[in-house]
């Protein structure tokens, strides 16, 4: 099994989230939040608040630790199928951004970040992300954790 430590910005103000569009590799294009992969030795705080930076072109600082989302995703269900099934573990954290200007991430896969109103959202081609990371800023569980979101529609991995 393939495996991924992720930390990702969940921006919210004014009942609008700060949303990536990814572009992948068919050409097709999905919203998820700004966030990424934690660097071997790197601080997930650190990493959230520099894939911040590279996806959107803003400095943000991290308010609070939202949760942690675990999902195993099967081979045939991944962007890019792969022989055996892949690991995310998420911790989701409530980001302030603090400067900069929204622009696209250079020479990556974010062709724009957009505040978009959370009442929006439900129609969006979305990543999982989106929806984790909403349950959490809304509900703040005292675990950390939320229900896995069903995958389907709209909603992809």
């Amino acid at each position: 099994m393939s495996f991924r430590l992720a930390a990702y910005a969940v921006c919210v103000v004014d009942d609008r989230v700060l949303l990536a569009r990814c572009v992948q590799s068919a050409g097709d294009s999905v919203w998820t939040l700004p966030g990424g992969r934690v660097e071997h030795t790197e601080d997930p705080i650190d990493a959230v608040i520099r894939e911040v930076a590279e996806e959107t072109g803003c400095s943000a600082v991290v308010e609070r630790l939202l949760g942690v989302d675990s999902r195993v995703i099967p081979s045939a269900e991944m962007r890019e199928p792969g022989p055996v099934p892949h690991q995310n573990i998420g911790i989701f954290y409530g980001v302030r951004i603090t400067g900069g200007e929204l622009r696209p991430e250079p020479d990556g896969d974010i062709a724009e970040s957009v505040w978009t109103p959370i009442a929006d959202v439900p129609a969006l081609r979305r990543s999982s992300l989106v929806d984790v990371g909403l349950a959490l800023a809304r509900t703040t569980p005292a675990t950390g954790h939320v229900a896995p979101v069903p995958v389907g529609g709209l909603v992809r991995h």
